[in-house]
C-alpha cells in the first residue's frame, strides 16, 4: 500500500482559497479542494481530464468503444460492472485530512444536489477545451481523428448508473495519483499558471477552469465512482475507483478490451438508493438544459425514441368469407400504425448564448425570442440592453425590462426573485439572489449575467464577501438605468407611462434605500402638478417652467389629487402662478424627503412652517405684526397647548386660516399614516407628532372682526368660541384628523 507523501495542515489548505489558489470557492470550498476536477489532468500542466462515460441506456448498457464515437444509432446489449477493483490494483490512501474534508464538502459546500451533473461537465468542457488549446503547439494529441470533441452522457435507471464520457485530454497513472487523491490540487490552475509563465496567453484558451472541489460533487449523489482514462501521452488506460465513506482508492489498469477508449475520461456514478431519481434520461436532459445549455462543446444524451410504422394485421376469418364474394376484385391488405422504439443519442444543448454574440449582429425580434423562451414570457419587453465590460471585471449580459409587474404593483417588500440568471464561463450557476445583484428596487430587471471572473461553486457567502460582485453589481446597476432611462426618452410617451405604472413605486424605494444612485433616479420620477392634474410630468420638465425668480421646487402630499388641489396651502402659490407638485402616493412624501434636492433645487414641503416665496416685504411685515399681534397672543391663550405659536400666514388669499407643521417633525398626510398602520404605536405617534403652527390671513373678514372683538370685548363667549371653532376647520382643511367629540355649536356668519 501506498501512501501520499503530499501532505497539508488544515491551516494551511484554508490558505489556498481565493484568486491565488486557483480556486473557484470559498473558504469551505478552498478546503474541499481535496480532489478536484482539475485535479484530474494530463500532460506536463496536471489537469483533470473532463468528460466522462457512457453506460447503458435506461436499462441496458452500450458498447462505448464503438459507440461512443460514432453519431449513428447503436443497439443496446447487456451490461455487466464489476462491483469490486480486481486483484491487480494497486490501492492508496488519501491525505490525512482528505476524509473529513470530502464529509464537508458532500455535507456543507453545496445545498442543492443536483449541481454535481453542472460540476462535472463543466470538467468534461474544460477537459476538450486544454486539449483543443494544446493541440496548437502539439498536434500529436488530435491524432485520433475518430474521437470528436463532445460530452456524452448515459444512464441506467434500472441500475441507478450514470456515465459522463468525454474526448478530452485524459490523465496518466501519476496524474491520477496527484490529482484525485489528493485535497487542494487545482489542475487548471496549474495549467493557467504554466501558460503565464511560458508567455503564451491564456485568453484563447477557454477554460471554465479553477475547480478545486467540483469532482468529489460526484460523491453528493453517489455511493462508489469509477473514473477510466486515457491519455493521448500514454499507451496505457487507468482507473481509478473510490468511494464515498473510504480513507483510500485503488488504481489499475484497464485490461478488457471492450472497455477501453482512444482518449478521454469516462466517470461512472453508482447512485445511493435515495439519489437513483437522477439517473431517469428525462431528467438528465433537463438538467443539462437548466445548467449546461451553454457549453461550447456538444453535449449527447442517450434518449429514447420512437417513429411510426405500418405492419400487416392477421384478418378476422369470418370477414375474409364474406369479403371472398367478388374473388376477381383486388384486395388490398389491412395494416395499421405502430411506434417502432429505439434508443439513440440526441443533441441536448444546440442553442447558442446570444449574449456571446455582437449586439450589431442580434435583431429585436432575436432579444425578444431568448426572453420570452428563458423566463416563460408571453409578452415582449419594453426595452432590454446588450453589453459587454471590460477591464477590473469582465462580464457579458442581456437585460430587459419586463412589459408587466409578475409580483403586483404593492409587493416590495421580498428582494428574493429568480429574475437575474447567473453565468459562469456559459454555465448556469443560479437564479436565487437576495440583492447580491441588484438592489431590492431594481428586482423587476431581468436579465442574464455571464461572468468569467467568478468560481463555479458560488455560495451564497461568496457573493456577499466577493469585491468581484460588487463591481459587477454597480455596473449592472447602471446600465439598468441607462436602459429605464432610454425608455423615458422615448418618442413613444405610452411605453414610459406603461412602465412608470407598473415600477414606479420601485424607483421611489430607491430614493429611500440607494443615494448613491440619486441623481440617475431622479431624471426617471413622474409626479402630478397642480399645472398638470391628468398627466405626470417628470422633475427635469418641472425645473424647465419654474419661475426665473423661483429658487426651490414646492410638493404638497395628499390622499388625492383634488384633496392637494384644494388644500389652503396652494392658494398664494397658485396665485403667483407657481407649480406644486401634488404627492398622492404614500411612499412620494418619504422619496422626495430622501432625495432631498434636484439639480441644486431643493425640495419645499408647503405645509410646512417657515415658507419662503421670495416676496418678502419686511415694511409691511411689520406693520401687520403690530396690528395682529395682540390679536395672535389672545388666539394662542385660547388654543392652548394645541398649537405652538399663532403667526400671521404669508401663504394664504382667501381662506382664513390653515394649521402647518413644525419644519422637523411629520406633516399632516404622514401622521395620517402612521395613524392609519395596523400595528401603530400611539405613545410613539404622540412622540413623533410635529409642533402646529396656527397661521391666520389678515385680509379674511372674520380675523378682521376677531381683531376687534380682541381690542373691544376678549372675553365674549362667541368669539372664544369662533376661535375652537376656526381651529377644528383649520385641522380638516389642512389634513389633520380632528375629533368631533364636544365640537362647539355656533353661527360663523356672525363674524362675517
Amino acid at each position: 500500500m501506498h501512501r501520499l507523501s503530499s501532505r497539508r495542515s488544515v491551516s494551511a489548505l484554508l490558505r489556498l482559497r481565493g484568486p491565488a489558489a486557483g480556486c473557484r470557492t470559498s473558504a469551505a470550498a478552498a478546503v474541499a479542494n481535496t480532489a478536484t476536477e482539475n485535479d484530474v489532468r494530463g500532460g506536463p500542466y496536471p489537469a483533470v481530464s473532463r468528460g466522462w462515460c457512457n453506460i447503458a441506456g435506461p436499462s441496458h448498457s452500450l458498447n462505448l468503444k464503438s459507440s461512443l464515437l460514432s453519431g449513428r444509432r447503436y443497439e443496446s446489449t447487456a451490461a455487466a460492472n464489476d462491483a469490486s477493483p480486481p486483484p491487480s490494483a494497486e490501492k492508496y490512501e488519501y491525505q490525512a485530512e482528505v476524509s473529513r474534508l470530502m464529509d464537508l464538502i458532500v455535507n456543507s459546500l453545496y445545498s442543492n444536489k443536483e449541481v454535481f451533473l453542472r460540476e462535472l461537465i463543466s470538467n468534461a468542457s474544460d477537459a476538450l477545451d486544454k486539449l483543443r488549446f494544446l493541440s496548437v503547439t502539439e498536434p500529436q494529441l488530435l491524432k485520433d481523428a475518430a474521437a470528436d470533441l463532445d460530452i456524452r452522457i448515459q444512464t441506467d435507471k434500472d441500475n441507478g448508473i450514470i456515465s459522463i464520457t468525454d474526448t478530452g485530454i485524459g490523465m496518466t497513472r501519476q496524474e491520477l495519483v496527484d490529482c484525485l487523491g489528493t485535497i487542494a490540487q487545482s489542475g487548471t490552475a496549474k495549467f493557467l499558471k504554466a501558460v503565464k509563465e511560458s508567455k503564451e496567453s491564456g485568453s484563447d484558451s477557454n477554460l471554465i477552469g479553477q475547480f478545486g472541489v467540483g469532482f468529489y460533487s460526484a460523491f453528493l449523489v453517489a455511493e462508489r465512482v469509477v473514473v477510466s482514462t486515457k491519455s493521448p501521452k500514454s499507451d496505457k488506460q487507468y482507473v481509478w475507483e473510490g468511494e464515498a465513506n473510504s480513507s483510500s482508492y485503488s488504481i489499475r489498469e484497464e485490461t478488457d478490451p471492450d472497455k477501453l477508449i482512444p482518449r478521454g475520461t469516462r466517470l461512472t456514478l453508482y447512485l445511493k438508493n435515495d439519489d437513483k431519481g437522477f439517473a431517469h434520461p428525462e431528467r438528465i436532459q433537463k438538467l443539462v438544459t437548466n445548467y449546461s445549455q451553454f457549453v461550447s462543446f456538444p453535449i449527447y444524451t442517450w434518449q429514447e425514441k420512437g417513429y411510426t410504422k405500418e405492419v400487416e394485421v392477421d384478418e378476422d376469418p369470418a370477414e375474409a368469407k364474406q369479403e371472398g364474394e367478388d374473388d376477381k376484385a383486388e384486395r388490398k391488405k389491412k395494416t395499421k400504425k405502430v411506434i417502432e422504439k429505439y434508443w439513440d443519442w440526441e443533441l441536448t444543448n444546440e442553442t447558442q448564448p446570444i449574449w456571446l454574440r455582437n449586439p450589431r449582429e442580434v435583431s429585436t425580434e432575436e432579444y425578444n425570442e431568448f426572453y420570452r423562451k428563458t423566463f416563460n414570457e408571453y409578452l415582449d419587453p419594453l426595452a432590454s440592453s446588450h453589453f459587454t465590460t471590460e477591464g477590473e471585471v469582465e462580464f457579458r449580459s442581456i437585460l430587459y425590462v419586463p412589459a408587466a409587474s409578475s409580483m403586483g404593483k404593492d409587493d416590495l417588500a421580498n428582494p428574493k426573485t429568480k429574475n437575474i440568471r447567473l453565468y459562469v464561463k456559459r454555465v448556469f450557476i443560479s437564479d436565487d439572489f437576495d440583492g447580491e445583484l441588484f438592489p431590492r428596487y431594481l428586482s423587476f430587471v431581468k436579465g442574464v449575467v455571464d461572468s468569467n471572473d467568478l468560481p463555479l461553486n458560488v455560495s451564497r457567502e461568496i457573493l456577499q464577501e466577493s469585491r468581484i460582485v460588487r463591481i459587477m453589481r454597480k455596473r449592472l446597476v447602471r446600465k439598468a438605468f441607462d436602459m429605464i432611462l432610454g425608455i423615458s426618452l422615448s418618442e413613444n410617451r405610452e411605453d414610459y407611462e406603461k412602465f412608470w405604472d407598473n415600477y414606479g413605486k420601485y424607483l421611489k424605494l430607491g430614493c429611500i434605500e440607494d443615494r448613491e444612485n440619486h441623481k440617475r433616479i431622479g431624471p426617471l420620477l413622474r409626479f402630478f402638478s397642480s399645472q398638470s392634474e391628468h398627466d405626470m410630468i417628470s422633475l427635469d420638465e418641472y425645473v424647465e417652467n419654474m419661475k426665473p425668480e423661483q429658487k426651490d421646487i414646492y410638493y404638497v402630499a395628499a390622499d388625492s389629487v383634488t384633496s392637494a388641489k384644494n388644500a389652503p396651502f396652494l392658494e398664494k402659490l397658485l396665485e403667483k402662478d407657481l407649480e406644486v407638485l401634488l404627492l398622492v402616493d404614500p411612499i412620494d412624501e418619504v422619496a422626495i424627503q430622501n432625495l432631498k434636492s434636484y439639480k441644486e433645487k431643493n425640495f419645499v414641503d408647503i405645509s410646512k412652517e417657515d415658507l419662503d416665496l421670495g416676496d418678502k416685504d419686511e415694511e409691511k411685515e411689520k406693520v401687520t405684526k403690530q396690528e395682529f399681534g395682540q390679536t395672535c397672543d389672545w388666539m394662542k391663550k385660547r388654543l392652548g397647548d394645541k398649537v405652538a405659536s399663532v403667526q400671521i400666514s404669508n401663504r394664504l388669499s382667501s381662506s382664513p386660516c390653515v394649521l402647518v407643521s413644525g419644519k422637523f417633525g411629520w406633516s399632516a398626510n404622514m401622521e395620517r399614516l402612521m395613524k392609519a398602520q395596523t400595528v401603530g404605536d400611539p405613545s410613539s405617534l404622540e412622540f413623533m407628532r410635529s409642533r402646529r403652527v396656527f397661521e391666520i390671513n389678515p385680509d379674511h373678514p372674520i380675523i378682521k372682526n376677531l381683531n376687534a372683538a380682541c381690542m373691544n370685548s376678549p372675553d365674549a363667549e362667541d368669539a372664544l368660541r369662533a376661535i375652537d371653532l376656526l381651529y377644528d376647520a383649520a385641522l380638516v382643511s389642512s389634513g389633520f384628523t380632528v375629533s368631533t367629540h364636544g365640537l362647539p355649536i355656533l353661527n360663523i356668519q356672525s363674524f362675517l
